[in-house]
């Protein structure tokens, strides 16, 4: 990494802690910052708190003392999730003192190019699927995930060789508290309203996740969905050479026509060779496409990796094969647009669906369109009155009730015929019976196993 000295001797507090705020933390004190922390999880239960404190940095837990400002610090780097209508972020804010993520510590120090993904769906299995093609074709270095995906950036880059690059997946949380981060390469997957209960407004977020291309210029790519007007109008006040991907239209980057996947009017494969599938994920390996091509991968490193690409976890994963019918687990699908996304992948006549969870207090008839036509649907949780309101709505006939997404497996599985898929996208949060989808598609990953 980089040894740079801005920090040193400067006052610097660390808000919030969890992976990102640990790795700035002791990043900063390692470059001889000042630091202070601050988590609201208490001392005792708070690993994190207790290591930094065993190197000699300055820690306090279980509250957000406001007076903490009163001392002069030169910097606040802010955990992505805490919002900005935090009392301590409001003064810091008032006192004119700047307030960061840990990404932009992560470009401050990083010794090669960065790759940034963002957007509102698609960015996991995008960021995955372009470090896959990318280690793949490589000659030197090492492709390397990091950011939103799991991997504190400021951890990654510190390990990062020149000849590598960081694929690095970005919030739109993390994107507002970035001031001099500058990707070579910048992805925007779609744009849909989201987190408005933290941005405020849909202008706020499209705002945030439109600072990724901030700092690019002309030698610099910023590739788009140019499906969406949103982005085309956007893209024209970029100063970044603008590669789009469609999968609606021929245009002069990577699209899909007639059913094959092509990169400037030449053919790399047909759609349906993707190891993932749905228009979602058509998009989503269109995006990688522009990078790869960027940054002058070899066709048939693409093409290998794509092909072999199954999905990363809870993302349209797929988990099994039993008896000719094929499991997939979508639990990250917390929300209907991302139910949506995944029902459009299957052919509804042979595919059964598992959804519910937490009660937000939404309909589902929005979802409506997308359930006609289902074989059945398996509904569990505090939503799955509404659910089959909504799937009585759409024409289905069979609707089944269950505990939970283990209890749901055997139910599909025993209506299913071969060649049947069952999809576990719940269109809700977990949070109602699971500490987090992560669980939620373990348990019913697990279950799926124990049928075989």
């Amino acid at each position: 990494m980089k040894q740079i000295t801005n920090y040193q001797n400067k006052k610097v507090l660390v808000l919030g802690l969890a992976k990102s705020g640990f790795s700035a933390a002791k990043l900063l004190h390692d470059l001889g910052a000042l630091v202070t922390v601050n988590d609201g999880k208490p001392f005792e239960e708070n690993p994190e708190a207790q290591d930094l404190l065993a190197l000699g940095v300055k820690v306090i837990t279980g509250s957000h003392p406001i007076e903490l400002l009163d001392e002069d610090f030169s910097l606040m780097v802010k955990n992505p999730g805490i919002p900005y209508e935090q009392p301590l972020v409001q003064k810091a804010l008032a006192k004119g003192i700047p307030v960061i993520t840990e990404v932009e510590l992560a470009y401050e120090i990083a010794e090669c190019p960065i790759i940034g993904i963002t957007g509102t769906n698609g960015k996991t299995t995008t960021t995955t699927m372009i470090a896959e093609i990318l280690n793949r074709g490589m000659e030197t270095g090492v492709a390397r995930l990091s950011g939103n995906i799991g991997f504190p950036a400021s951890s990654v880059a510190q390990e990062a060789k020149p000849e590598d690059l960081l694929v690095m997946e970005l919030s739109s949380f993390q994107l507002m508290g970035t001031v001099t981060f500058h990707p070579e390469i910048a992805v925007i997957t779609n744009l849909f309203s989201a987190h408005l209960d933290y941005h405020g407004s849909r202008e706020a977020y499209v705002k945030a996740k439109w600072h990724i291309q901030e700092n690019m210029d002309s030698s610099d790519t910023l590739i788009v969905n140019w499906k969406q007007e949103e982005l085309r109008n956007l893209a024209a006040s970029t100063k970044a050479r603008v590669l789009p991907f469609s999968s609606e239209e021929k245009v002069p980057g990577a699209y899909l026509l007639a059913g094959n996947l092509y990169f400037k009017e030449e053919l790399l494969m047909p759609a349906n060779k993707l190891g993932v599938p749905g228009v979602h994920n058509v998009e989503n390996a269109l995006a990688a496409i522009c990078v790869a091509k960027t940054r002058g991968i070899a066709n048939e490193a693409i093409v290998a990796a794509l092909s072999s690409f199954t999905g990363v976890p809870h993302r349209t994963q797929f988990v099994a094969k039993i008896n000719d019918r094929l499991f997939y687990n979508d639990s990250k699908a917390t929300n209907i647009l991302a139910t949506e996304m995944a029902l459009g992948g299957f052919d509804p006549s042979k595919l059964i669906l598992l959804a519910g969870g937490l009660d937000r207090g939404n309909s589902f008839d929005d979802l409506i369109p997308s359930l006609i036509g289902l074989k059945a649907v398996v509904l569990f949780g505090e939503t799955k009155e509404k659910l089959a309101d909504a799937a009585k709505k759409a024409g289905i006939k069979e609707i089944y009730y269950t505990e939970n997404a283990e209890t749901a497996v055997p139910i599909a599985y025993e209506i299913s015929q071969a060649g049947d898929a069952i999809l576990l996208s719940p269109a809700n949060a977990s949070w109602d019976q699971y500490k987090n989808f992560e669980i939620r598609g373990e348990k019913y990953m697990a279950a799926v196993r124990a049928l075989s």
